[in-house]
């Protein structure tokens, strides 16, 4: 009975895991229902489940961040329901080995592909009619959407943060493509997906992933040609590439009015930035305030931190007697996990991306290989400006596209 219950319900709870590709970018209600229906897939897998965490490293690594989270729950002087309220906001995590078991099959990973794909696609469409003035904000966007700032569903950090990451998935398909008029299309969205960022968009995450992942994709791209012909690729021809990468961040500086505002307004705001003045109406020094104050905790409690959930108490009794702002995040990853669990935890943090980055090569395909490893180095970026893995479209997200490239993993020991 129960196999045949399984062989019913797993192809649905399989096309439910991809159509999280659709959500995550979109919403927030969607994706919790779909996690939700997903989790369905435990009780019928614990087994195949617990093997994944087992032997697949990367779900070894995600699981090992997780736990420590969840150790963390039990000291500091955080309530547990608040404890446990933070810690549900990294469940991401715990998800990746359940995702993995479900990407398990190459038309569930394409589903899920395609979904993203779909998801942004529409995001471009909208976000488009906005800044032509095509379209007014409607109630269903988000509360900040405008024609200046045409970030749809979620902020504008969000939105381009992930059409960074579909700008640079489009790109490797372009390089992939079979057939002129494939290589044409993929083009045609990457072009818009890199205006998006670059030229709608406010996010300043979103500028340096960007550029981080096209100078990845022309690395890898160029030094891929140069070995199929047998050419030697070394320091010159890396130099040529960083020397050519220099010359399109300055162009594009020059080209984008909002791009080069936003860089000279973050500069201006550094340079007039003072510890615990409260900086207000600057959105650098607040944030240069959030990690100047987050070190000073760390630097009392850095061996096992104040607990999960402890942050906004601890920060709060940092800055009494200041006039520096109150914040729950310091808007940086690294600070949040370590403030939260200690050196231990980022050290897993590190190790977790440090895992992607050493078994990516043994993924299927290069494009998937590629993908992977554009995949660290976003969120790389992403968690030194934001608490992304803390935040939840953002965390889903990384898990989610985490569990579909390194499904196809197979190796068993790390």
């Amino acid at each position: 009975m129960t196999k045949q219950v399984t062989e019913r319900v797993m192809p649905l709870l399989r096309i439910a895991t991809a159509t999280i590709g659709l959500a995550v970018p979109i919403s927030t209600a969607l994706d919790n229902f779909l996690l939700a229906m997903v989790l369905l897939g435990l009780f019928f897998n614990l087994a195949k489940v617990w093997r994944i965490a087992v032997d697949n490293p990367v779900a070894r690594a995600a699981l090992a961040l997780f736990g420590m989270l969840a150790i963390a729950t039990l000291y500091g002087h955080t309530p547990i329901s608040e404890a446990f309220g933070i810690l549900g906001k990294y469940i991401d995590l715990a998800f990746v080995p359940l995702f993995i078991l479900m990407f398990s099959e190459a038309k569930i990973r394409q589903l899920g592909e395609r979904m993203f794909f779909l998801a942004s696609g529409l995001i471009l469409l909208l976000s488009g009619l906005l800044s032509l003035h095509l379209l007014a904000p409607q109630i269903w966007m988000s509360s900040l959407t405008t024609a200046d700032s045409p970030a749809v569903f979620h902020s504008y950090i969000t939105q381009g943060n992930m059409m960074a990451y579909a700008a640079f998935l489009a790109m490797l398909k372009v390089r992939d493509a079979q057939d002129v008029r494939s290589r044409a299309l993929w083009a045609s969205f990457a072009a818009l997906a890199v205006f998006n960022v670059l030229f709608m968009l406010q996010g300043r995450t979103g500028y340096v992933i960007l550029l981080l992942l096209l100078a990845w994709y022309a690395w890898v791209t160029l030094a891929r040609y140069f070995q199929q012909r047998g050419k030697a690729w070394g320091w010159r021809q890396g130099a040529a590439v960083m020397a050519a990468g220099m010359v399109m961040v300055g162009s594009v500086y020059m080209l984008s009015p909002r791009l080069h505002d936003r860089v000279e307004t973050v500069k201006q705001e550094m340079q007039a930035w003072h510890p615990d003045l409260g900086n207000e109406g600057s959105s650098a020094g607040q944030r240069l305030d959030f990690y100047y104050n987050t070190l000073q905790i760390i630097e009392r409690n850095w061996w096992a931190g104040v607990g999960t959930g402890g942050f906004p108490d601890a920060y709060i009794e940092q800055i009494q007697g200041t006039n520096a702002l109150p914040t729950h995040n310091p808007h940086n990853e690294y600070l949040m996990i370590t403030v939260q669990t200690g050196v231990l935890g980022l050290l897993l943090l590190l190790y977790l991306y440090y895992t992607q980055w050493r078994v990516a090569p043994l993924l299927e395909s290069p494009y998937a290989q590629d993908a992977a490893r554009g995949l660290v180095l976003a969120f790389i970026v992403n968690c030194t400006f934001n608490s992304a893995l803390h935040d939840h479209a953002d965390g889903l997200f990384f898990a989610f596209m985490s569990a579909l490239w390194f499904s196809t993993l197979r190796v068993n020991k790390p």
